[in-house]
């Protein structure tokens, strides 16, 4: 699992690459933590490289959506290919996220 951070624009560009299962999870998160705080910048996560994503993976979206809410930014999903996207389906998160 490849995971980086990237400022563009103003913005903050998260790319998650590979598969997020839950052991890759936990280095992801150490990476993804800045983005608890997004100090009003909006969060993009590029998911065009991502195969799958656990449950551990979600949680820590989802902690990314809280953060960014709170500083009044907002969290935009890119490149999600099905798969992804169905997951987000069944668990409901594809009413929360904004996707493009």
């Amino acid at each position: 699992m490849n995971t980086k951070i990237e400022e563009i624009d103003g913005k903050y560009v998260a790319t998650l690459e590979g598969e997020m299962d839950t052991a890759a999870a936990t280095e992801a998160e150490e990476v993804l933590k800045p983005l608890y705080n997004s100090n009003g910048k909006d969060v993009i996560i590029n998911c065009k490289g991502l195969e799958y994503i656990a449950s551990s993976g979600l949680r820590i979206l989802l902690s990314i959506l809280k953060g960014a809410k709170a500083s009044g930014s907002k969290v935009v999903m890119q490149g999600v290919n099905d798969d992804i996207k169905n997951v987000f389906k069944l668990t409901g998160f594809i009413n929360i996220f904004e996707f493009e």
